[in-house]
């Protein structure tokens, strides 16, 4: 039988066809490949932490027993408070283990709830007792810290809540860290992140949400939402983070903590996960300022460079004068919720009945739409017009209550009152003064925002349904002034404490 011509001709592809399509097929395959190795070694860590879990449990439980007669003897304290002296006692006598001084159960439970640790520092206690000699204690011995992932730990991931980075431990302790151990702290957890640190939320693919301990449908706040859901949950008594736009504040201010942003040098970066403001946070603003009065010694000088030696400045913080306090209740860009509005304007009543003067001002950049192309102009502006007015400090808003789980990726805009400080390098601190209230809730029905955008209708319904979450204002002071600051953050907390006390 006859074949016909077209029947008889085979369209084979060519040779640069086959080979493309083989090129492509193998990268699929590496690509497929190198993603399993990752996700493997992610459920490696997700393994470790919860072994980790049942560990700390596990001594807890052997220490308590060991030692709840001796507990009993010289007292306890609360988990979040700071340590009553006899307890510290107990500790340089050595019948208290630091390790098991750190208020474990309450921070295994946070964890629990909020998804705060990351990891557990179990040789902390013999690094402790081998570094540290008794006779000489430093201004934190025996206090237990705890430290955002991306500050680096020596043996321990700094992973920023990227898989790539999981078994690659730091080789030595950042400046903060080798600090904190010649004072006497004991690091006893890393804190959870969200991944690449540009976030205020707390979610990465190592090891998930961070909640917020108080409502756990809202986040945390980031990025050291793990150290704002564990100090705010009372599982740590001092915790360190870092602040790019307000990624100290606005975990402290989401989760009723204090917090402080240093200015930008005050205190050494090297080796942190990025160039960004390193600070204490804790629920107390004396806790804080005993950090700062620990951390601002020789051995920060002289472990890094680039730190102006000032030592702290006590007759600064201790200063009972009157002062002179700059306010505004909006940046005209985020429009402030009805809380927080209501938390300066209360704030400000009640420092002008304590003595002080408070005069009604606007953020001087507040008409300037392109303050943020000006960075070094602004900032001289805004010293300017701060010094024309005389005053110290200055009081404002920092965005809150908490936001639900998901709403700062959509919302990176309502950073705006915390980044204006990180652009002009000014201390600024959050410290806790009121809660949601029904009539706060109420008021949110006509909550347009300054543009009634889309952002604006996202922060609106983000805002909504609040009511009994935690609330703060912020206190600024200029460049250098931390000390300043502190005590603007005291005199708040304790107004505020009085405040709540008599309602």
């Amino acid at each position: 039988v006859a074949v016909t011509a077209p029947m008889a001709r085979l369209h084979l592809p060519s040779l640069p066809t086959l080979l493309c399509c083989s090129a492509a097929s193998l990268l699929l395959l590496l690509r497929w490949q190198w993603r399993r190795r990752l996700w493997k070694k992610v459920k490696e860590v997700q393994l470790k932490h919860e072994r980790g879990v049942a560990q700390m449990e596990k001594i807890w439980l052997g220490f308590r027993k060991k030692v709840g007669a001796i507990i009993s003897t010289v007292g306890g304290c609360k988990g979040g408070e700071a340590p009553t002296p006899p307890r510290l006692i107990a500790v340089r006598a050595g019948c208290i283990s630091p390790v098991g001084f750190t208020g474990s159960p309450q921070a295994l439970q946070i964890t629990r709830e909020t998804n705060c640790i990351t990891e557990y520092m179990w040789e902390s206690e013999t690094k402790f007792q081998q570094a540290v000699r008794p006779e000489k204690p430093g201004l934190l011995f025996g206090v237990p810290v705890s430290i955002k992932d991306s500050i680096n730990c020596q043996g321990y991931d700094s992973t920023i809540g990227f898989a790539s980075n999981i078994n690659k431990p730091a080789a030595e302790d950042s400046v903060l860290v080798q600090v904190l151990k010649r004072q006497g702290a004991i690091p006893f957890v890393k804190t959870n992140v969200p991944q690449s640190l540009i976030s205020y939320d707390c979610n990465n693919v190592i090891f998930g949400q961070t909640l917020n301990p108080t409502l756990y449908t809202r986040t945390s706040g980031g990025s050291s939402g793990g150290e704002g859901a564990l100090i705010g949950g009372g599982g740590s008594i001092l915790g360190f983070g870092t602040d790019l736009g307000g990624s100290l504040r606005l975990p402290a201010a989401f989760c009723g903590i204090c917090a402080l942003k240093p200015t930008g040098n005050r205190l050494s970066k090297t080796g942190h996960g990025m160039v960004a403001a390193v600070g204490p946070m804790a629920k107390k603003v004396e806790t804080l300022a005993l950090a700062m009065r620990a951390l601002l010694c020789e051995d920060m000088f002289n472990l890094d460079s680039t730190v102006p030696p000032l030592p702290f400045n006590e007759e600064v913080y201790s200063s009972t004068k009157p002062l002179r306090i700059g306010y505004y209740e909006t940046d005209f860009f985020t429009m402030p919720s009805p809380s927080m509005r209501r938390a300066v304007r209360e704030m400000k009543q009640l420092l002008e009945d304590a003595g002080h003067t408070v005069g009604h001002g606007n953020n001087p950049l507040h008409r300037d739409q392109e303050w943020r192309l000006q960075i070094h102009e602004s900032c001289h502006k805004f010293i300017a017009q701060w010094k024309k007015l005389n005053l110290d400090v200055m009081l404002c808003p920092v965005l809150g209550p908490a936001l639900p789980v998901g709403y700062p990726g959509k919302l990176a805009v309502a950073t705006s009152y915390t980044i204006l400080y990180n652009c002009l390098d000014f201390p600024a601190g959050v410290v806790p003064v009121t809660t949601v209230t029904d009539e706060d809730e109420d008021e949110m029905e006509n909550y347009k925002g300054h543009y009634g955008d889309h952002w604006d209708r996202i922060l609106a319904k983000g805002f909504s349904g609040s009511v009994g979450l935690p609330v703060a204002v912020q206190c600024v002071a200029l460049p250098w002034q931390e000390e300043l600051c502190l005590r603007f953050m005291r005199e708040v907390e304790k107004l505020a404490e009085e405040k709540n006390r008599i309602v």
